[in-house]
């Protein structure tokens, strides 16, 4: 486990699972409303609880975001709504409407495409991505004021690698998704017709950082970065 500061208040939380070769990151955002983006698998819980009190009191959490309802993204959703009694998910509308609600022991912040979180002096805003990274109800948020991406699995990298780098990871990203081509997690990232004008639209926010899930968070040209992502997508994923 380690945690790491890639941006103003923002706190990578990392395991490594080497049986995987595969990082698992979630990220705190320390404000006057505290938010956890992705919560982690129900195994994880009591690591990355132990993870943000290192920074901030777990109880203290108040908002638990995640992309799409899988189980690193909320699968200890409700092992935290019990540890944080003010804390609410948040995700897409459609993410609430059809999983979250009934899962979940409190209902959803189901927000809609464009909508605004505040969480005291910073601005997350939410942008439905249907397919993109996976799942009907995905969605990203965008920190506004020092522009974090929250990406979820875009830029999927596999290994034990950084924290955070400088570093082109495109490579990296494309031969993950090759070798995920080739075993049995083929496809689990789709290319539609619209995955193209999704990926534009994120690499206009002009991101200086992206949180990835999994994987070393890009700092740099996220523009640039997306875009070269979105070429590689085309090519591994659209035969």
């Amino acid at each position: 486990m380690a945690v790491n500061e890639i941006a103003p208040d923002v706190y990578r939380i990392s395991t490594y699972v080497p049986e995987i070769d595969l990082q698992f990151n979630q990220f705190l955002i320390n404000d006057d409303e505290p938010l956890l983006f992705h919560t982690g698998q129900r195994a994880m819980f009591p690591i990355v609880r132990d993870a943000v009190a290192t920074v901030i009191d777990p109880s203290k959490i108040r908002w638990l975001g995640f992309s799409h309802f899988e189980a690193d993204e909320c699968g200890s959703l409700n092992e935290w709504l019990q540890v944080a009694p003010a804390a609410q998910p948040v995700c897409s509308l459609v993410g609430a409407l059809v999983s979250v609600n009934d899962f979940a022991v409190r209902p959803a912040k189901g927000m809609t495409d464009g909508e605004v979180l505040r969480t005291g002096k910073y601005r997350f805003r939410l942008l439905h991505t249907p397919h993109v990274p996976h799942c009907w109800e995905a969605g990203l948020l965008f920190e506004e004021e020092n522009r974090t991406l929250l990406s979820s699995d875009l830029l999927h990298q596999n290994g034990d690698v950084e924290a955070l780098t400088e570093s082109d990871v495109i490579g990296r990203a494309r031969q993950t998704l090759l070798d995920y081509q080739a075993g049995p997690f083929a496809n689990y990232m789709p290319y539609t017709q619209h995955t193209d004008s999704t990926m534009k639209r994120l690499a206009d926010l002009k991101p200086k950082t992206i949180a990835a899930m999994h994987g070393s968070s890009f700092t740099g040209d996220g523009e640039r970065a997306l875009r070269d992502l979105a070429e590689v997508m085309r090519e591994v994923l659209a035969q």
